[in-house]
């Protein structure tokens, strides 16, 4: 901000200035004035703009960007789009564009689209002169990759088909992985059921210990034969007392 309002003021200055000069050698040095505090003024700004990004060369090869394009770009004039036989399409018009690049566009050829305005000035050129006075941004790039085809269809062919490959491999694992989920929920589940199968078992062990420890049934209400024939004897003997008593 400080460095437009010097700017600024320095035009004003210049404005005062250039009243009181008179032409010749005077005017020559006001000239002088204004081409010397320019370059200071652009010195200066430059040194707050930020760095351009930093563009892969493996990036510029997989989206086409080779030299075999920038050669054949040279060749592409004004007149190559004016004259091209195809119309605009209104129905797709209204379609935004963002970073100079329309959002109609594949992928590859959003990315293509970048790189190549970033890096193959022929081209930023031609879009600037063309686009919106002569035509329309979609016209301008479908006549584009039209005339650049043979260029580039082999790196986005292969683009698409490491897309697709990469999208199986993730499929794949995401298969693995769901096999991978069931098969231990169906592990716990077989666990879990072992578990409740192993309770009963317990308890009639349990019940078998109580009944080898106590005995069966309930000897108060079952009659014991062992009993009775001790008491028989005891009366046979009482009875043979008395009798030898009697004797006597």
């Amino acid at each position: 901000m400080e460095l437009w309002n010097r700017a600024r003021s320095f035009a004003e200055e210049a404005a005062k200035r250039s009243q009181e000069l008179s032409l010749g050698a005077r005017a020559t040095q006001f000239t002088n004035i204004i081409a010397e505090t320019t370059k200071e003024i652009a010195a200066q700004a430059s040194k707050h703009l930020p760095r351009p990004y930093a563009i892969n060369d493996v990036d510029l090869r997989r989206f086409g960007i080779i030299e075999e394009l920038r050669d054949f770009v040279k060749g592409i004039t004004i007149t190559t789009f004016e004259d091209f036989p195809l119309q605009d399409d209104t129905e797709l018009s209204d379609v935004p564009a963002v970073s100079n690049v329309r959002q109609d566009l594949t992928e590859w050829q959003e990315k293509h689209a970048s790189l190549v305005l970033s890096t193959v000035k022929e081209i930023s050129g031609l879009r600037y002169e063309l686009c919106p006075r002569v035509m329309k941004e979609r016209k301008f790039w479908r006549i584009y990759f039209i005339l650049v085809n043979n260029h580039t269809a082999p790196y986005e062919n292969k683009y698409m088909e490491d897309n697709k490959l990469k999208s199986c491999e993730q499929v794949k694992d995401h298969k693995v992985m769901m096999e991978s989920l069931n098969t231990e929920l169906i592990s716990n589940q077989e666990v879990q059921e072992v578990k409740k199968e192993a309770k009963p078992s317990n308890s009639s062990t349990e019940q078998d210990l109580d009944v080898f420890l106590l005995g069966e049934g309930n000897s108060d209400d079952e009659p014991d034969d062992g009993d009775g024939g001790y008491d028989d004897d005891l009366e046979k003997l009482m009875d043979n007392s008395d009798d030898e008593k009697g004797k006597s």
